[in-house]
């Protein structure tokens, strides 16, 4: 059974875009620490910053949460990404398999994403996309 701040944080990633950033507050502690492959934030205003930022970029950006695992203070979360940023992928939309680590008391003080990086953003670069896929093509062997 999910606590309702997991439960209010994947009803809020399902509606959350650029116009709505200051609802983050509604989950997320004054102090949460935020991690993902590219940057470290701290504390609610930096994060509504850093989403601004990324948010301004993008043509579209939504989740899916496929699965939620969780006891009293934690939870894990199974999603696919799916955006569209005008310089990446010939505008076309880039759907990303990832995973959130969140610990909670009341609000969420804790939030970490796992990603795959190549395939969310360096495969879609134009000739660091063609090496990054022939690497991988090669790792596979």
């Amino acid at each position: 059974m999910k606590s309702a701040i997991v439960s209010q944080f994947v009803e809020l990633y399902q509606q959350l875009d650029k116009d709505n950033l200051e609802r983050l507050g509604e989950v997320y502690d004054s102090n949460i620490r935020f991690v993902d492959a590219l940057h470290e934030v701290n504390g609610l205003v930096a994060l509504m910053e850093y989403f601004a930022g990324l948010y301004h970029s993008l043509e579209q950006c939504d989740f899916a949460i496929h699965q939620v695992i969780q006891d009293q203070q934690q939870a894990s979360l199974f999603w696919v990404m799916t955006y569209r940023h005008p310089k990446l992928n010939g505008g076309k939309a880039i759907s990303v398999h990832g995973a959130s680590h969140l610990k909670f008391t009341d609000k969420i003080t804790y939030h970490r994403d796992y990603v795959d990086l190549g395939e969310m953003l360096y495969e879609h670069i134009p000739l660091l996309g063609a090496c990054i896929r022939q690497v991988k093509k090669r790792a596979k062997r």
